[in-house]
């Protein structure tokens, strides 16, 4: 059913925003990370729809960080705290599933989120599969603008390298060996943030 599928993909990505947040916490100077609500699956037997679900209700200004389709720029989204750091966890996820699974439509209230969706290749992954089309990754993949916290995480630029140049200051640190094996050996911690000491806190 169609309640289910929402249970299962909020709670899904709520287990990757776990992973997440206990990666970027650490992190000197990365601050709060958002954190995916838990949704609840009540049955009601004698009720005619009898499957509900129930959440937590966001109070505060509501806002779409990462738009469905991806094609769309949301500027709230961009200039934000939360936004920025909702397009890291996007890339993170990315990079952790191999470009194999990618949680969307990230909104909520600040940093607290709900009704997200998830789009995976078309094969799913690890048994999952999505409720959002394939073609969002690939959309996330194209228009995907790294920030300073996908750089706090190590996070590999999706960009082409025309698309590189403007950033040029910051590639010196991107010659380290990159295989995916040795990063892991390095332990997140190791990786000082760079130029940039968040003044907000």
């Amino acid at each position: 059913s169609v309640v289910l599928q929402e249970c299962h993909v909020q709670n899904t990505a709520r287990e990757y925003a776990k992973l997440y947040a206990a990666e970027a916490e650490p992190l000197e100077g990365f601050g709060e990370v958002p954190e995916i609500i838990p949704i609840f699956l009540i049955h009601r037997p004698a009720n005619s729809i009898p499957y509900a679900t129930v959440e937590e209700e966001l109070v505060g200004e509501f806002v779409k960080y990462s738009v469905k389709d991806g094609k769309e720029v949301n500027f709230l989204r961009r200039d934000s705290e939360a936004g920025q750091k909702c397009c890291t966890f996007q890339h993170w996820v990315y990079e952790k599933t191999n470009g194999n699974l990618l949680v969307t439509d990230l909104q909520g209230v600040g940093m607290k989120l709900t009704d997200v969706g998830i789009a995976t290749l078309a094969k799913g992954y690890k048994g999952f599969k999505g409720n959002c089309s394939f073609s969002f990754i690939e959309q996330f993949r194209a228009l995907h603008q790294c920030n300073e916290y996908c750089e706090m995480l190590g996070l590999k630029s999706l960009r082409t390298t025309h698309q590189k140049q403007r950033k040029a200051t910051s590639t010196k640190s991107k010659n380290l060996p990159n295989s995916s094996a040795v990063k892991k050996m390095v332990p997140k911690k190791a990786r000082e943030p760079r130029d940039f000491i968040s003044s907000e806190h």
